[in-house]
């Protein structure tokens, strides 16, 4: 195996344009960690915050971008028990997917599905993780409630539409144009709202007759957060996962009290080796036959080359994509 590898690497906070082809030395497992050769990565919304400063690295993690890859394993860690060299998989990464090398710990890797090829694959782990956790694991969304996604057209937006469909849940999305809209019915969803020409809190009253929603996943945040607010039904659920609009917002709790509401929120890169494991876990158990059979399944928008990653983040950058963005490596 070879000693340097070609990377990614963020030259300086700013635009696409920081991103630099360059060299670095191939890493080396140790402990509970495989090293994957990565035939592609996923390119994902955190990736274009750590670009501009506003998202760092966890400590010990790669300071390169790129949260999932997909591959075969070279190398592994003296403790490792789950993998063997030779092994594809998919996987989870704290840093680093922008690489022909990365390292991860094993139970953040799961198999790739019969038949799927690698570039889809490599779509895999950051969104369905995300979905998981957030949608099942935090927000316990259950058979017959009602779910609301904001974004449905994104790379968690189409996992969530169909994992939240797949369960038995009634599936509500905003999108910003009429083709989004048509891809998220394709998936699942019972009502697509173009938010550039309804306003969803309105749409959302008149489709359920004033009831509301049951949950909510939102990475928009900033005049959302009140109007989430105002949608949900009684003991509802709103689990804020990015805020594309701004944190900051004047919120009227006395809603929260009296309806019984709850807020909760998260983010899965920080999260500890154990806490991502537990989330892989309940991933085999519920969604990996799922995989396999090809019942659901990365949406993908486009794929360019490691090279070609100024590009891709200038293509996220638009927000006219639909589902996932992949570099292949």
């Amino acid at each position: 195996m070879k000693n340097v590898m070609r990377v990614v690497e963020i030259s300086s906070y700013g635009g696409p344009e920081v991103l630099k082809i360059n060299q670095r030395e191939v890493p080396t497992p140790v402990g509970n960690q495989i090293l994957i050769k990565n035939s592609s990565a996923g390119v994902n919304r955190p990736d274009i915050l750590q670009r501009s400063g506003s998202y760092h690295p966890p400590k010990n993690a790669s300071d390169l971008p790129g949260l999932e890859s997909a591959g075969t394993i070279v190398a592994v860690g003296e403790r490792v028990t789950r993998w063997k060299t030779g092994d594809q998989v998919c996987a989870l990464l704290p840093g680093g997917g922008y690489a022909e090398f990365s390292l991860t710990h094993e139970d953040h890797a799961l198999p790739i599905p019969t038949d799927m090829d690698l570039n889809t694959a490599a779509a895999i782990c950051e969104t369905f993780f995300t979905v998981w956790s957030n949608v099942f694991m935090r927000g316990g969304l259950r058979a017959g409630e009602t779910f609301l996604v904001h974004g449905g057209s994104s790379g968690i937006g189409t996992t969530a539409i169909q994992l939240a469909e797949l369960f038995g849940a009634r599936v509500f999305t905003t999108v910003g144009s009429s083709e989004k809209a048509m891809v998220c019915i394709d998936l699942g969803a019972e009502l697509a709202i173009n938010y550039k020409e309804d306003d969803f809190v309105e749409a959302i009253k008149d489709y359920t007759d004033g009831k509301g929603v049951n949950l909510i996943l939102d990475m928009v945040g900033g005049d959302y957060l009140p109007k989430n607010v105002k949608i949900l039904a009684n003991d509802g659920r709103l689990v804020q996962i990015a805020f594309l609009k701004g944190p900051k917002v004047e919120l009227n709790f006395a809603q929260l009290m009296v309806r019984r509401l709850t807020i909760s929120g998260s983010t899965l890169r920080p999260q500890s080796d154990l806490a991502k494991a537990k989330i892989a876990a309940e991933l085999r158990e519920n969604v990996c036959p799922y995989l396999e059979t090809g019942r659901v399944k990365p949406v993908m928008d486009s794929i360019y080359k490691l090279e070609e990653a100024v590009e891709a983040h200038k293509k996220m950058e638009t927000s006219k994509h639909i589902g996932k963005i992949v570099l292949e490596i």
